[in-house]
């Protein structure tokens, strides 16, 4: 249960070089979005993960193709980490036909069955009974796979995220609860709304095995992860695995973000995840300057390309507007 600060996870240089990839393609893509929601060619709400792309793909990695996984609204890192192509994305985030909820979902609601990612939730905590259901309903099935389930600590202050853990406990289901702790629910600090600010504690009281790590640190929330992944997997039972991390950006891009310090965001963007395991590649004598040169521009295209396809995206014809939302019976 204490603070892990592991840096003995194994990585090969095939697998080490793919993670770089991912947190930059995440990194850069809402970079993006920033800049095509600032132009509105996004429109609603738009929640960065901007310095927290290690708690994704660092969980992610430990999962199992078939394994659920659900999200927050803050889910763009999430859904890219799980393998959904960047073009549908943000053809989603367009409103587009093209994009993986067919336009309707929006930046907050990504979906992709057949990735096995359920959301995109937008009701804070609302999704975390929903991953009980469906670790039980795998269960019932005798599948083996689990479900993971992502949340912010702001979840954690909710009536619904005792319920799931007393309920995930009581019934012995594979769920992997990961709260993303980034200090402040919308604009109000972790102190001001838990008596308790360590989060894992809360797991333990419903006898639930849990631990905290570096979220901000890729091979810690690896290893951490992998643990966690084994432990739900092979006692089918829940765990849960608070990543200590920081939103580099605002809440989202209506927030003028007047409860912090620009000086504690300075101090937390010294501990950016990508600089640090890209010093980690270079030592390692896995990549050099010159090469992450070349990966930034191949992500570049990519995402220019992604642009490009939500841009050529068809809008919905007027006449299925209702499709969806009325029954004719």
């Amino acid at each position: 249960m204490l603070q892990s600060d592991i840096k003995t996870v194994q990585i090969n240089e095939k697998k080490g070089l793919l993670l770089l990839y991912q947190m930059l393609l995440i990194r850069r893509f809402e970079e993006k979005a920033a800049e095509q929601y600032s132009k509105a060619k996004i429109r609603g709400f738009l929640h960065l993960y901007i310095g927290e792309e290690a708690v994704a793909v660092g969980v992610i990695q430990a999962l199992n193709d078939d394994d659920n996984v659900l999200a927050t609204y803050r889910e763009h890192g999430h859904a890219l980490a799980r393998g959904i192509d960047a073009d549908v994305i943000m053809a989603e985030m367009y409103g587009k036909l093209e994009g993986c909820s067919r336009g309707r979902g929006g930046s907050m609601h990504l979906f992709d069955i057949s990735k096995n990612f359920f959301g995109g939730n937008a009701i804070v905590c609302g999704h975390l009974p929903i991953a009980v259901g469906m670790a039980l309903a795998s269960k019932k099935q005798k599948k083996t796979n689990i479900t993971c389930c992502f949340f912010g600590e702001g979840a954690a202050a909710e009536g619904e995220f005792h319920e799931a853990l007393n309920l995930a406990a009581l019934w012995k289901v594979p769920v992997l609860f990961v709260c993303e702790n980034n200090l402040y629910a919308m604009g109000t600090a972790l102190k001001y709304s838990h008596a308790m600010t360590d989060i894992e504690k809360k797991g333990t009281t419903y006898g639930i095995e849990s631990a905290a790590v570096d979220g901000m640190d890729l091979r810690a929330v690896i290893e951490a992860a992998n643990k966690a992944v084994k432990k739900v997997r092979s006692e089918e039972k829940p765990y849960l695995l608070v990543c200590n991390t920081y939103r580099f950006r605002a809440h989202s891009m209506f927030d003028a973000e007047l409860y912090r310090e620009k000086t504690e965001v300075d101090e937390w963007k010294k501990r950016d995840p990508i600089p640090q395991y890209q010093q980690f590649l270079l030592q390692k004598g896995w990549i050099s300057e010159s090469e992450i040169e070349l990966m930034e521009q191949k992500i570049e295209h990519k995402i220019q390309m992604a642009v490009d396809f939500a841009e050529a995206g068809t809008w919905e014809p007027l006449e299925q507007l209702t499709k969806f939302i009325y029954s004719e019976k």
